[in-house]
């Protein structure tokens, strides 16, 4: 298959890209940097482009089999106003622009992300793709980004929308931010440590995107997550004896609030997701419990 990733210099963008090239696929990878130099390959072509604005990045999409559209700006920063602009553009132009040139001709996978935020802070309810959205500022962006993904449908696209959890993988993702802290003794659970934590390891990330390819029966909306979520403190905890680390040093609520202000909401919200479709349609995860992900991007 040839395969075309927005955001393809990113953390998932590129091991997406060595995870297909190792599999006999052929890749485009679409980011924003003049060059990359990273994978060498005849079956992998990079195009410098903003995917926010239509451009000659588009006339890749005439001729590909699968899409894997990454392309946003990361979550993972203070926001002040303008910034969540950029937050909302990145992924609703950017979806819109890639749909817009998709051909109606011919038979193309869209594999598109959104996220966990999709729900907004639920405690401890049951999250399968069924349930409703929230009312917050990540909430009202999943709900946009996934409705300019679901216009290609209308082209006779194969839609699948990605629900992201916290990727775990290694050389980046959440725990390379938390490990070194934990190795200088002052890891712990975030606020209370109560909230559900939805994560995916990288692995099994990739491999799901490949089975949504191979299975046309497949699409519609999908929790990315592990079967077994766990609490922020499970997290911890977990993390502290992988790395023969004390778990112990908690960062308080307001504390979080007061230096990441509304972002730090973000990782005090609870969202208690499973995998509900991809089970269903037999996906099998490698690393379906949090120690042996955490034990594999730490060896």
């Amino acid at each position: 298959m040839k395969i075309l990733i927005t955001g393809g210099l990113g953390f998932i963008g590129t091991n997406l890209s060595d995870y297909l090239l190792d599999k006999g696929h052929s890749v485009i990878a679409v980011g924003r940097a003049a060059t990359q130099n990273r994978i060498t390959s005849d079956r992998y072509q990079y195009i410098s482009g903003d995917t926010t604005r239509p451009g000659d990045w588009q006339e890749a999409l005439g001729d590909v089999d699968a899409v894997v559209n990454l392309a946003g700006k990361s979550i993972f920063r203070r926001w002040s106003k303008s910034y969540k602009k950029e937050i909302y553009d990145s992924r609703i132009l950017t979806t819109r622009n890639v749909v817009d040139a998709l051909p109606a001709s011919q038979s193309v996978t869209l594999c598109s992300a959104s996220g966990a935020g999709y729900y907004g802070n639920r405690g401890d309810d049951l999250l399968k793709e069924d349930e409703k959205a929230g009312d917050d500022f990540l909430a009202s962006v999943s709900v946009d980004w996934e409705a300019e993904a679901f216009k290609g449908t209308d082209k006779g696209v194969r839609v699948a929308v990605m629900r992201f959890g916290v990727v775990l993988g290694k050389g980046g993702g959440a725990l390379a931010k938390m490990i070194p802290a934990f190795k200088a003794f002052v890891g712990g659970p975030i606020g209370s440590g109560t909230q559900w934590f939805p994560w995916m390891h990288l692995t099994d990330l990739m491999a799901a995107m490949l089975f949504i390819f191979e299975h046309p029966q497949v699409s519609g909306l999908l929790n990315f997550c592990a079967p077994n979520p766990v609490r922020n403190r499970g997290l911890a905890k977990t993390l502290g004896e992988v790395l023969g680390r004390p778990a112990i040093m908690p960062a308080p609520a307001f504390m979080i609030r007061m230096v990441l202000g509304e972002f730090g909401n973000v990782l005090l919200d609870s969202q208690h997701t499973i995998p509900d479709k991809l089970l269903t349609y037999g996906f099998e995860f490698q690393y379906p419990d949090i120690k042996s992900a955490i034990k594999e991007v730490v060896s």
